[in-house]
């Protein structure tokens, strides 16, 4: 499994806020079935490589097809082979490093 670190941003709505686009955005993952969480500066998406490069094409189509000029996107994929991966893994373990700090 893999985890997707995605933020997508229209241009050129004529629009200072973009929660009703982030709105839009997160009902399309929720539709994907993949499992995801929205945070303060983007989306945290888990899934198999296929799948992230899938959605993060139809995040982006997205807001063109909602009338936006420009789409900026920035994302970064972690794809560990090694062992299964889910959101949160990496912040539980920095806080269980955090928690026993003489290791």
């Amino acid at each position: 499994m893999a985890l997707m670190d995605i933020t997508v941003v229209p241009l050129g709505t004529g629009e200072g806020g973009l929660s009703p686009w982030i709105a839009g955005l997160e009902a399309l993952l929720a539709k994907s079935g993949l499992p995801f969480r929205l945070h303060d500066m983007g989306t945290t998406v888990e899934g198999s490589a296929d799948e992230l490069f899938a959605v993060a094409r139809q995040m982006h189509e997205y807001c063109f097809l909602q009338g936006a000029s420009r789409v900026y996107t920035v994302m970064k994929v972690d794809d560990r082979r090694d062992r299964r991966v889910s959101i949160g893994d990496k912040v539980s373990s920095v806080h269980a490093c955090m928690a026993a700090p003489d290791k």
